[in-house]
């Protein structure tokens, strides 16, 4: 198969699909890559690595949507490239769809295969290509949210981890997953009290065991935030609901609730905001101010430390671009389940139900468009 690796150009978005140590690997199993020029270069991976690896270099986005049977992206496709979305063209992207219906209609006119990197899943729910990116955005959260805590950038003037006779901050954090725990014990480790809220009783139990003392487990409900969000410093929005818009955990009655000076960070931004007064933000302008606190919703947060993201999302992506292009996109989703969850728009029709839902359209099973 022909592969082709795409330039980012959402703003301020360094990351690259592959690596020039993903493109060997993707040789060594037969496939041709084709990279756009200068699409590593943000990240640290030069054009003459990716040449050495065995790729071709491309000068340009339609030359590599015109040759590539898949292209791989990290962020979603941007306006200026819906015309170049070929029929049956694999596009292997986060896509992040229930969030941005112009998108969902642009890839169903496009007749394209669009596998989503969030919305692949493991047996035991896990989402492979989502964790990196997680773990990323779940520390970085807490580094972001401590230097905006400080006065010059808007914030309460408060030192994430306090000094001896002085309190730490408070750090809330909504959504125990992999962006939560990571959060959380970046918070933990600079000092901070820290209360981690989730659902599921189940999860508390684990986390009860790992977390250190001074991480403080509730159950995560609309009093239980009502309750803790006044005494908040820092406020991380860090619930996903797979391929589903975010729900608005934090309101807008809330928020009037909060001190002057504290600062929010919604993960969950490219799901939509888990915050009712979110709304997406850039690396270059990543916040902005309501009722006296401050917001910071970039939407691709790992983009700011390129290079680790790139590293830890080829090492997830890998395997599957490699299944993908071996087995090409039917036969790998009949064998794969986990495959099999990343369609979301095959041919015209949406085969993840919570894009369906999310802006009132059929819904067509995955298995249905696999003999199409």
């Amino acid at each position: 198969m022909i592969v082709g690796i795409l330039k980012e150009i959402k703003s301020q978005e360094h990351r690259v699909a592959m690596t020039p140590a993903g493109v060997e690997v993707m040789r060594q199993n037969g496939h041709a890559v084709l990279v756009e020029s200068d699409a590593g270069v943000g990240g640290g991976f030069m054009n003459e690595a990716y040449e050495k690896a065995g790729a071709e270099l491309v000068p340009t986005a339609a030359e590599i949507y015109a040759r590539a049977e898949m292209v791989m992206h990290v962020k979603e496709p941007l306006p200026q490239e819906y015309g170049l979305i070929r029929p049956g063209q694999i596009v292997f992207t986060y896509l992040h769809l229930a969030a941005n219906e112009e998108l969902t209609r642009a890839l169903m006119k496009s007749g394209s295969v669009n596998i989503a990197y969030e919305t692949i899943q493991k047996a035991d729910r896990s989402l492979p290509l989502l964790m990196p990116m997680s773990e990323v955005a779940g520390r970085m959260a807490v580094q972001e949210g401590a230097k905006y805590l400080e006065m010059a950038q808007g914030g309460g003037g408060i030192l994430l981890g306090g000094v001896p006779g002085v309190d730490p901050a408070t750090v809330v954090i909504i959504g125990g997953g992999i962006v939560g725990v990571n959060a959380a014990k970046m918070a933990c480790g600079l000092g901070a009290k820290v209360y981690l809220l989730d659902t599921s009783i189940e999860r508390l139990r684990y986390l009860s065991d790992v977390m250190p003392a001074n991480c403080f487990l509730l159950m995560s409900n609309p009093a239980a935030i009502r309750k803790i969000i006044p005494t908040a410093d820092l406020v991380i929005g860090a619930v996903l609901i797979p391929g589903a818009k975010a729900p608005r955990l934090v309101t807008r009655e809330m928020l009037s609730t909060m001190k002057r000076g504290a600062v929010m960070v919604d993960v969950a931004i490219d799901q939509g905001g888990c915050f009712e007064t979110s709304k997406p933000t850039t690396h270059t302008d990543p916040v902005y101010i309501v009722d006296g606190v401050v917001h910071y919703c970039v939407a691709n947060m790992p983009g700011g430390v390129a290079k680790t993201s790139t590293l830890a999302l080829t090492n997830a992506t890998l395997p599957y671009a490699v299944e993908i292009a071996g087995k090409g996109w039917r036969r790998a989703c009949a064998e794969s389940r986990e495959i099999l969850l990343g369609l979301n728009v095959v041919h015209g029709k949406i085969t993840y139900r919570g894009v369906a839902e999310a802006f009132g359209m059929e819904y067509a099973p995955p298995e249905s468009v696999l003999g199409a």
